[in-house]
């Protein structure tokens, strides 16, 4: 069975070849045709395929309100527009319950904008008012609508601008209600693949409740959230430096082969085959559940444990299926990322709920409120910086902020009542005082639930992320300290090596196998075993089969990946052995040169 996957990947990348040659030769005999777009190589964020008409969305609102569409429809009263809100009311909640299966955190958060415009006397009231004072329906809408757009538009910060689109949305769907045959117009990006500059969390929402295909960013303007938020959601997103993009007609037919950032502009029939047989080679190869064994060990019986990283709840089904021990890494700030305002506590704990029933016998670790960077939030009081990923972010952001982490880490104790084992784990921990500091705020959490008499976990185990270097002199201090520890290996590079890891023009310089992570990587591990400290990987090095080996040689026995590589993740782990992963490890240690690390490390995977 095994083989028969690894025959499907084969003949995958085969039909790869297959597919670029094609289309080049398409493009080879349109020579009169240089100006248009045909074949633009991108960089991938979420893998997946999609062939569907584009659809451009633009950067500010308001321009679709002059539809034309529009300007024929006449003899409408005030009924007629409450009749229309009302009908916009009950679409919206209907939209909102079919999604809460698709994102059970977020299911209440999507469309807040779009009721609270409803209720809004600024708003409706507003438009009554110009109704009632002789004003066409269809104008008033257009009139209100658009001051508000124009209000959003002028602000300063982009996340605030970019809502003017939330109030367009509403006043479209207003606009089309007012015909009592509502015209069988699909939503905005429905079964489209989307070309934008920009897009926020809350935009990734609303378009998987619209069922997009994929999208294209044009420009780079994506974040690490919002490509973790799109491969949970299994939206295919290509990143683009091609401006011409956005100049793309409406319903031009677009091929997204997101695995290898591949972006084909109106391909021929014989490109559509071959894509249509490439994707049917990659469905057969997906895991197969029944190959799954429940432990997992090398190929000389050394146990490895391995956990999922979860990013959204929908995630949890897959990790229980491909028989995941337990979850690893729960990122706790899609629920601050995707809504206009901090969670309540009893918001979060229903969240967190969830997550502890789905995984109750199994272990679950959450880690706190992981923002700043490039993960900002809109309606705190995070100021702007001129070096966010150096800044106030991660657990400085929650220590600055105790009342939002208090909220957190109780709604977490309460939630984990039930787990058999529940761990809190504090991100960009830097010195001992600041996880002492951020312990204890974890123990006045518990001594207020108990002065409360609310049911609470009592015995959480407390860890930390090691993602900086500040770390490797005080690894012994942080161990007696410390129950467990989890190294997010993406940021220790980019902060070991000093290199951005989302920027294009320093890429070669982010090396994983750089000779100061890889010796940072053995000390940890091997302080952590020494003083019996459990530790994991759970970044991008834990999934590379170029340093699974490596990382089995120091000493790592627990790894977290996103759930839907742990079939061939542990498929690769039955096939390696202890000792000959220490050889390689220690020859791969032993070497200064970062050239010579890499033959090694691409000899020993051939």
């Amino acid at each position: 069975m095994a083989l028969r996957a690894i025959a499907s990947q084969l003949a995958s990348s085969v039909e790869n070849a297959r597919l670029l040659l094609s289309f080049h030769d398409v493009v080879e005999t349109k020579k009169s045709a240089s100006e248009q777009l045909q074949f633009i190589k991108g960089e991938s964020a979420s893998e997946g395929f999609a062939y569907a008409p584009a659809m451009v969305m633009k950067k500010k609102g308001g321009s679709h309100l002059l539809n034309p569409l529009f300007d024929g429809l006449s003899g409408y009263g005030l009924s007629d527009f409450q009749r229309a809100v009302k009908k916009t009311e009950t679409q919206l909640q209907r939209i909102q319950k079919k999604f809460s299966t698709k994102l059970p955190e977020s299911a209440s958060l999507i469309f807040t904008a779009h009721f609270m415009m409803l209720k809004d006397p600024g708003f409706i009231v507003k438009i009554e008012q110009d109704i009632q004072q002789g004003a066409d329906p269809l104008a008033a809408v257009r009139k209100i609508a658009g001051a508000y757009i124009s209000l959003f538009t002028s602000n300063p910060h982009p996340y605030i601008a970019e809502k003017a689109n939330d109030v367009e949305d509403l006043a479209l769907r207003i606009l089309k209600n007012f015909q009592r045959e509502t015209p069988n117009e699909r939503a905005t990006g429905e079964k489209k693949i989307i070309i934008a500059e920009k897009l926020f969390p809350s935009d990734i929402i609303k378009l998987v409740t619209n069922d997009v295909k994929g999208v294209i960013l044009v420009g780079g303007g994506v974040t690490s959230h919002i490509s973790i938020l799109s491969r949970s959601l299994k939206i295919p997103l290509v990143i683009a430096e091609e401006p011409k993009l956005l100049q793309l007609q409406e319903d031009t037919p677009v091929l997204l082969d997101a695995d290898l950032g591949n972006i084909y502009v109106n391909p021929s029939n014989d490109v559509v085959a071959q894509f249509e047989r490439r994707n049917q080679l990659r469905e057969d190869a997906k895991y197969n559940t029944a190959e799954m064994d429940t432990v997992t060990c090398t190929k000389d019986g050394t146990k490895i444990g391995l956990f999922a990283n979860i990013n959204l709840l929908t995630e949890l089904s897959v990790a229980k299926m491909l028989k995941a021990e337990g979850v690893g890494l729960y990122r706790s700030e899609f629920p601050f990322l995707i809504r206009p305002t901090f969670p309540s506590e009893t918001e979060q704990y229903l969240v967190y709920q969830h997550l502890c029933n789905e995984m109750k016998e199994k272990e679950i670790t959450i880690r706190t409120l992981d923002v700043g960077g490039e993960k900002t939030l809109a309606y705190s009081d995070m100021a702007v910086e001129q070096n966010p990923e150096l800044g106030m972010r991660s657990i400085r952001f929650s220590l600055k902020h105790k009342e939002v982490f208090e909220n957190q880490l109780r709604a977490i104790l309460r939630a984990g009542f039930e787990a058999d084992s529940l761990r809190i784990m504090f991100p960009m921990i830097s010195s001992l005082d600041e996880f002492r500091e951020a312990k204890q705020v974890v123990y006045n959490c518990m001594q207020q639930l108990s002065d409360k008499k609310l049911l609470y976990n009592r015995d959480p185990k407390i860890g930390m992320m090691i993602e900086l270097p500040a770390v490797l002199e005080l690894i012994e201090d942080f161990s007696k300290e410390a129950d467990f520890f989890s190294i997010g290996t993406n940021d220790f590079v980019q902060y070991m090596l000093a290199v951005d890891r989302t920027n294009r023009m320093v890429s070669d310089y982010y090396c994983p196998y750089h000779p100061s992570v890889l010796r940072a990587l053995s000390k940890i591990v091997k302080t952590a075993r020494q003083y019996k400290v459990d530790i994991s990987v759970c970044g991008e090095m834990a999934n590379d089969p170029s340093y699974l080996s490596f990382l089995l040689g120091i000493g790592i026995r627990k790894i977290s990946v996103d759930p839907k590589f742990l079939f061939i993740l542990q498929k690769r782990i039955q096939k390696l052995k202890i000792e000959e992963a220490k050889n390689h490890a220690n020859q791969l240690l032993s070497e200064p040169s970062l050239q010579k690390i890499k033959a090694l490390i691409a000899s020993a995977i051939e």
